[in-house]
């Protein structure tokens, strides 16, 4: 497509997608996915896509599978962004059948780390991040539900953390550990003093999903909607065009992790959901029900939590190699 015409498509895409308040990863990614279809069957005109509008699609899921061998579900986020290119910005009914080749579904055992190197690892992540890496093994949450706590998420009485919006937009609660608090208190004086000079500069509104904007307006600025780990500096929402502070980027958490990992001398590949992986199975360890992991890690189906009982069938199903046996 033309540089006269893609960005124009594009900006439909990004203005209905805001218009249906998708967030901006997801229409980062669908735009990503839509410039790759184009580019994929040369298309010069919008009109062009309108043609033959099922072949299309399947031809570039099937390239995805065969030639580039992307994930599954990988294959399904393209399949997704076409879909609403077409259907929603186009308003294109995709009336016959995609039979495109689908990519390989592979279940893979998780990497997972024991206690010990659970230690190793956790006092050699330095600064704010060590605490969020505390709420990922310690409430087995993903680095994205972690970095957008709420003060207000947290409840010190019950024990428990209220997870909003998690995977597949629901909300869940799950535990929160007891030693934490001391840490926690301490940090959130500081966010405290920040959101305090927020406000004073005229600032310190922070972003609510739209229905709450509308239902709460004054919410914006109350101290329970805030961060828990907001970023180290007010910038511009893309979206809206507001200057407010944001919370902290997932990629510090992702540094400070591998950082801490290498100082610790460990040769697995460990990233930030590898603490949730252990949060579940160490769980596991102790005898805690599978459906109750289940429910805590927010798991829609018992068959995803039921992976983490193969991480714990060490030697290939619990079951001991003779050369153990062997006094040598």
């Amino acid at each position: 497509m033309s540089s006269t015409k893609s960005p124009t498509l594009l900006e439909d895409v990004r203005r209905i997608m805001r218009l249906k308040h998708y967030s901006l990863h997801t229409e980062r990614t669908y735009c990503e996915w839509i410039k790759q279809f184009v580019k994929f069957h040369r298309l010069s005109e919008r009109a062009a896509l309108l043609e033959d509008a099922e072949a299309k699609i399947e031809a570039f899921l099937s390239y995805l599978a065969t030639e580039r061998q992307v994930a599954s579900a990988t294959q399904n986020q393209a399949m997704n962004a076409l879909v609403f290119l077409y259907k929603q910005v186009l308003g294109v009914p995709l009336l016959k059948r995609i039979e495109a080749i689908r990519s390989k579904s592979s279940r893979h055992i998780p990497v997972v780390l024991s206690v010990d190197e659970i230690k190793q690892v956790l006092p050699r992540v330095e600064g704010v991040a060590q605490l969020v890496v505390k709420f990922l093994y310690g409430s087995g949450l993903r680095i994205s539900e972690a970095v957008r706590l709420r003060v207000q998420d947290i409840d010190y009485a019950y024990r428990q953390i209220t997870v909003r919006s998690g995977k597949g937009d629901k909300d869940r609660v799950t535990t929160f550990s007891a030693a934490m608090v001391p840490m926690l208190q301490n940090h959130l004086e500081k966010v405290k003093a920040i959101h305090d000079q927020d406000l004073a500069a005229g600032f310190g509104a922070v972003y609510l999903p739209h229905a709450l904007t509308k239902k709460y307006p004054n919410a914006v600025r109350e101290w329970g909607w805030q961060y828990v780990f907001p970023a180290r500096s007010l910038s511009v929402d893309p979206l809206s065009g507001k200057t407010r502070r944001h919370h902290v980027d997932q990629s510090l958490i992702n540094k400070a992790i591998k950082a801490a990992v290498r100082q610790a001398g460990l040769n697995k590949r460990v990233s930030a959901h590898t603490f949730r992986h252990s949060f579940a199975t160490h769980l596991l360890q102790r005898g805690t029900d599978i459906r109750t992991i289940q429910a805590l890690l927010g798991h829609s189906e018992l068959e995803t939590t039921m992976i983490y009982t193969h991480v714990l069938n060490q030697g290939g199903q619990g079951v001991v190699s003779p050369l153990d046996d062997l006094a040598l």
